[in-house]
């Protein structure tokens, strides 16, 4: 054969088996996906927004937070999870302000400071601001008197709502009772628990009193109280809940008044009384060195209805124009739940869901249509009204607590202090979150369930809260609120408002989990149906009949590795705590 010929025919028989092979992978090969990638997660660098103007100087005391990862157990992962929730770690909502933490105490709690295990467990809670004297108390709180005398400037009787004369009934600071704190109780139990306080003068005084000129008398008083301070309090409060009918000063006996008061209270003329209390405080705080005093004026928090008295109903549109921005900041109250209701678990859930956000919107357009500027919102006394079915003692009431405050940071309020740290059992209809001892099984002091779940969730959470998505067909009863910390950590905690246990993988965006992952899990017993006055945590309990771990402080988390993922089980009618390794 001729080598050239022999050349051709070789080439071309090469070339017609290589174009038969190639064709044939086409027609009969599977189309193969790529295996995922291993790699790291791409992460967009996280930009803190702009401080809302609802929280604004409450954010001043902001610091970072560092993760520490916990002493741990081996925890029981599931095997499945139908259900995801996927947290955008460069997606941020806020900064979280430490007073979102707060609670109130009171003067008839007892001397308090003498009680080792509440100093122990108060310390441990980090309340970090502790409200005082009391809720409607303070509007007849007279700090620089004894029991049993009669203020200067302050009458024997005064009117009721109703028109009715009675007997005054006053608190004092100056008591040295053993069933109630005198304020000098209070501070020590600052110091002693690490906290600051928030004041409430009394304002009702100014409308009571029967001095030649009660309003600079009351505020003469508040004055004198921010002098005796000494620049220990920030932030004071003028007055309680003043458009209530049930406020000391609603209503005044108009014979007795020597400065030409009206009967009934307004919100214009407390405005005009807030700025002579407030002009005189300063002056006081700049005397004892308090240049950062910051003093609050009363909203009332939500739609006004028929029934409703005309002070409350013209309180804020009378009330804005008049303050003038001489505040600092508003102070709203909300007991959240359907009033004086024996509520079900499904509906104080959705109530501390919803609830939050529609009163921030409220007031935020109540003040932008009054001509306002929008400044700080501390909401300074919230639980719930839910009555005769144990509900304000249980384990739920503690998931309620903490979908609570987290809805305070989501909606970015500067503060949120629960009422209160001690009350009275009155069957279980008892916001206290320590028991006063009516419930012969449930000794003073002993911490209630909503004490753990609050614990639980200023311990494990971060310093900015962060966007998450819940997703799945059983997923619509959870809550999911996510936040990280400034070391660089994810936390997550999710709270079960359903009866049924609920299985979940935790997925990303912009981070990058390392090796393991933990939890605390908190969940009712079986001793009170919805309601039980129980709570254990990682699967440990109460010793007697109500509340939950003693040695709480020491608990193990239960962890995992993240090398199957992070998967969870979200207890029923419980809340889960959970931090993941970088």
């Amino acid at each position: 054969m001729n080598k050239h010929l022999f050349t051709i025919a070789a080439f071309t028989l090469v070339a017609v088996s290589i174009f038969s092979c190639s064709k044939s992978v086409t027609e009969t090969a599977p189309v193969v996906t790529p295996p995922p990638s291993t790699g790291p997660i791409p992460v967009v660098p996280a930009t803190d927004p702009q401080v809302a103007a609802t929280i604004g100087f409450f954010l001043d005391t902001w610091q970072p937070k560092t993760y520490t990862a916990p002493a741990y157990a081996e925890g029981a992962v599931p095997a499945t999870a139908p259900n995801t929730v996927t947290i955008d770690a460069s997606d941020i909502i806020t900064k979280i302000p430490t007073q979102i933490f707060s609670h109130n105490a009171n003067t008839w709690m007892g001397t308090f400071v003498d009680q080792p295990s509440f100093i122990t467990n108060t310390t441990n809670l980090k309340p970090n601001i502790i409200r005082w004297p009391a809720g409607s108390g303070s509007d007849v709180y007279f700090w620089n008197v004894r029991p049993g005398d009669i203020p200067e400037g302050a009458p024997t009787k005064y009117i009721d709502k109703d028109g009715k004369l009675v007997d005054v009934s006053f608190f004092y600071g100056r008591s040295n009772d053993n069933w109630r704190a005198s304020l000098d109780n209070y501070y020590s139990m600052l110091q002693m628990t690490n906290s600051k306080g928030i004041i409430t003068a009394n304002y009702g005084f100014a409308r009571y009193g029967i001095s030649a000129n009660p309003v600079a008398t009351a505020a003469h008083l508040a004055a004198d109280w921010v002098r005796y301070d000494k620049g220990r309090t920030q932030y004071w409060e003028i007055g309680n809940e003043n458009y209530g009918d049930w406020e000391a000063g609603y209503r005044i006996d108009v014979t007795k008044n020597k400065d030409g008061q009206p009967e009934f209270l307004t919100g214009k003329l407390y405005a005009q009384h807030f700025k002579v209390f407030a002009d005189s405080m300063r002056k006081a705080a700049a005397e004892v060195g308090n240049a950062n005093i910051k003093i609050g004026a009363v909203l009332q928090e939500s739609p006004t209805a028929s029934w409703q008295t005309n002070t409350t109903q013209t309180w804020n549109s009378t009330l804005i124009p008049e303050l003038n921005n001489k505040q600092d900041f508003f102070i709203v109250h909300n007991y959240i739940t359907p009033y004086d209701e024996k509520s079900n678990a499904a509906t104080i859930l959705n109530a501390a869901s919803t609830v939050p956000a529609s009163m921030m919107n409220f007031v935020t357009n109540q003040i932008k249509n009054n001509g306002g500027e929008v400044k700080p919102i501390a909401f300074t006394e919230w639980n719930m009204w839910a009555k005769d079915l144990k509900q304000q003692v249980s384990n739920t009431s503690g998931v309620f607590a903490v979908i609570v405050q987290s809805e305070a940071i989501k909606n970015k309020y500067g503060m949120a202090a629960r009422w209160d740290l001690l009350n009275g059992w009155d069957g279980g209809n008892d916001h206290g979150l320590f028991s006063d001892g009516g419930s012969a099984d449930d000794p003073r002091w002993n911490p209630r369930p909503s004490f753990y779940h609050m614990y639980y969730f200023q311990k494990c959470i971060g310093d900015r809260l962060v966007s998450t998505t819940v997703q799945g067909a059983e997923s619509a009863g959870i809550k999911a609120y996510a936040s990280t910390y400034s070391s660089g950590q994810v936390n997550v905690t999710l709270l079960n408002t359903s009866a049924k246990a609920q299985s979940f993988e935790i997925k990303f965006k912009n981070f990058n989990a390392g090796s393991r992952y933990y939890w605390y899990s908190l969940e009712g017993s079986n001793d009170n149906g919805e309601f039980s006055r129980k709570v254990a945590v990682n699967n440990v309990g109460p010793e007697g009949a109500a509340g939950g771990p003693a040695n709480y402080a020491s608990l193990k988390a239960m962890s995992a590795t993240t090398t199957n993922g992070i998967k969870v089980t979200v207890p029923a009618l419980g809340s889960l705590f959970v931090m993941i390794d970088k």
